[in-house]
């Protein structure tokens, strides 16, 4: 839930002036972020504009070369020691976009491991107990002992967000959630995305090109354009604008008709 109008909250994370470059070449520049508690933020824009760089840098998975990053009461930045970063990396759930689910455990063993390795939890009962609790929260409590290669599509990405809740995350990092799937399961991952930050009341980051998914469940968009962001808005604002970017960005993208957040 987002904070009330008037209250003052502190960001779950914030970036400022955050530039990365690779071989010398500048692929996100200058960028600003500021996100909350509660709210689901979901940064737009085509492949190769530098939403998946973006997403490594808010994770903890590359430092910037230049600006710095407010992240769970640290300061990430171009000196940023690779030991700090793994542990803020253990504060985090993400989900990149193959899900990265390993073929040969089953669900209730992908689960498992990051409670083992990363928490360190060795009891095998409050294991059991805790896999079928994130199970739980995704709506498969009865896929614990298929593998990944069983499994529908949808049904991959319930399992890798349900791994990235082990952490307890104040931030939830989502790479792509909707891509591949039909536009009917597609809408329940945004469904349970929405049900997810309501019920944990963490922060989101959504990076997709998916406009439908964008305008249904974010209370804040932004459009990324060569490496910044160009546009920012509501959904609200995004049915108003008249801002060249998004124009030319929509005009390859399904027409959605709807305006306002999480309206599913």
């Amino acid at each position: 839930m987002a904070a009330s109008r008037g209250e003052i909250v502190d960001p779950v994370m914030k970036m400022q002036g955050v530039s990365v470059s690779f071989d010398g070449k500048e692929v996100i520049s200058d960028v600003e972020m500021t996100l909350l508690a509660g709210e689901i933020t979901c940064l737009m824009g085509p492949s190769g504009c530098g939403k998946t760089t973006t997403l490594k840098v808010a994770s903890g998975l590359l430092r910037p070369v230049k600006g710095s990053i407010e992240l769970l009461g640290k300061t990430v930045g171009p000196e940023t020691d690779e030991t700090d970063l793994i542990g803020i990396r253990r504060e985090l759930g993400v989900v990149f976009q193959g899900g990265a689910l390993f073929d040969s455990m089953s669900v209730g063993q992908n689960i498992a491991f990051p409670l083992r390795y990363c928490r360190g939890i060795e009891d095998p009962v409050s294991i059991s107990e805790m896999v079928l609790d994130m199970l739980d929260h995704v709506e498969l409590g009865d896929v614990r002992e298929k593998y990944p290669s069983e499994l529908s599509g949808g049904m991959r990405k319930r399992v890798a967000i349900a791994r990235s809740l082990v952490h307890s995350p104040s931030l939830l990092l989502l790479d792509e959630p909707t891509t591949g799937l039909d536009p009917t399961t597609a809408r329940h991952i945004d469904q349970l995305v929405v049900e997810l930050c309501g019920k944990f009341g963490f922060s989101v980051l959504v990076v997709t090109h998916d406009i439908t998914s964008a305008l249904g469940i974010g209370d804040s968009l932004l459009l990324m354009h060569e490496g910044r962001i160009t546009w920012r808005g509501s959904p609200d604002d995004w049915a108003r604008t008249d801002h060249p970017v998004v124009k030319k960005f929509a005009e390859g993208m399904v027409s959605v008709g709807r305006t306002g957040g999480r309206k599913l």
